[in-house]
């Protein structure tokens, strides 16, 4: 029996070139798809010819409604360990094994400092009037030396993104519900005695929380309101931590200085999205886990995850 594989949200038609799907054989056909499907409709409609479907990061739900309607469906693999968006009790009554995939916190971690960056030396302005013709140098840079620095969480991302802080010779903290100050010395940060202190001192924020039932909606206009005229906002974690509606409020109204965006509450961005055009915003499609690292790392390990199936020892098994 000849299986088939989907690719989904290949958006750089490259996912045949990160891994060598020929050790698969005849057994599998492999389709990569370079449109995102909007709705359920449109991808219970692709989808229900193939066994297999590979899905990038927490893009495309999986519920029990879109499951139900894919009969062939046998293996559905996810880039990195944790899936919010799969129903995975639903997969396992459906008879749809889900797997996964390594993932590496670098790059993540590193699109967080050139964001950071970019907002604080005018990078986007300055190179478009520079093309442009437009006037030379037009921005004064905001300091990091010196500066404070509060990051929200300090997991594996937002540790590293700490001693970065930290070589940059910034103030360091930190918080989170259940951050501890032996966590905090361990990283050499300061632990801030709330989520509001972090705030209201900090001249540079960064979020780098996993979304749940206590992080959904952590940031909203009583919180942006604590924030200086002058201070930055960094999302690079997930969309629905800031209230998005009260971020673009913030920035219409010159609130904050700036925030630079890699998530949104809805992906891709439609093209009349008001994060589209919003000032004072440095923003990125969802880039913070695309690399040749990573994709090496992704699809590689997707097709080992395929052979393993196809030999009845599933791998990296989820749910």
């Amino acid at each position: 029996m000849r299986f088939r594989c989907a690719i989904l949200d290949d958006f750089q038609n490259v996912a045949s070139t990160y891994a060598d799907w020929s050790t698969l054989g005849d057994r599998v056909e492999v389709v990569s798809f370079t449109e995102h499907f909007a709705t359920e409709d449109e991808l219970a409609a692709a989808l229900a010819d193939f066994d297999f479907v590979v899905t990038l990061r927490e893009r495309v739900p999986f519920p029990a409604s879109l499951l139900s309607r894919l009969s062939r469906l046998k293996l559905l693999i996810a880039s990195g360990m944790r899936n919010s968006v799969i129903d995975y009790a639903a997969a396992q009554a459906a008879g749809v094994t889900v797997c996964g995939t390594q993932s590496s916190s670098t790059p993540p971690l590193e699109l967080t400092w050139a964001l950071l960056l970019g907002l604080a030396r005018g990078i986007v302005q300055e190179n478009n009037a520079l093309r442009d013709g437009g006037p030379w140098q037009s921005t004064v840079g905001a300091d990091l030396d010196d500066r404070a620095l509060g990051l929200l969480g300090l997991g594996k991302i937002g540790s590293r993104v700490a001693q970065v802080g930290l070589a940059f010779g910034m103030k360091v903290t930190a918080w989170s519900q259940n951050l501890t100050e032996e966590r905090a010395d361990e990283v050499g940060v300061g632990l801030a005695s709330s989520k509001e202190e972090l705030l209201a001192n900090s001249d540079f924020v960064s979020v780098h929380l996993a979304l749940g039932d206590r992080t959904r909606g952590l940031i909203g206009a009583p919180e942006l309101a604590l924030l200086k005229p002058t201070a930055y906002l960094i999302n690079t974690s997930r969309a629905a931590i800031v209230d998005q509606d009260a971020l673009l409020a913030a920035l219409h109204e010159g609130r904050i200085a700036g925030a630079g965006v890699d998530v949104f509450d809805v992906e891709p961005l439609p093209d009349d999205h008001p994060m589209r055009t919003a000032p004072r915003l440095l923003a990125t499609p969802h880039l913070g886990y695309v690399s040749h690292a990573n994709y090496e790392r992704y699809y590689g390990q997707a097709v080992e995850d395929i052979q393993a199936y196809l030999d009845g020892t599933p791998i990296r098994v989820l749910g």
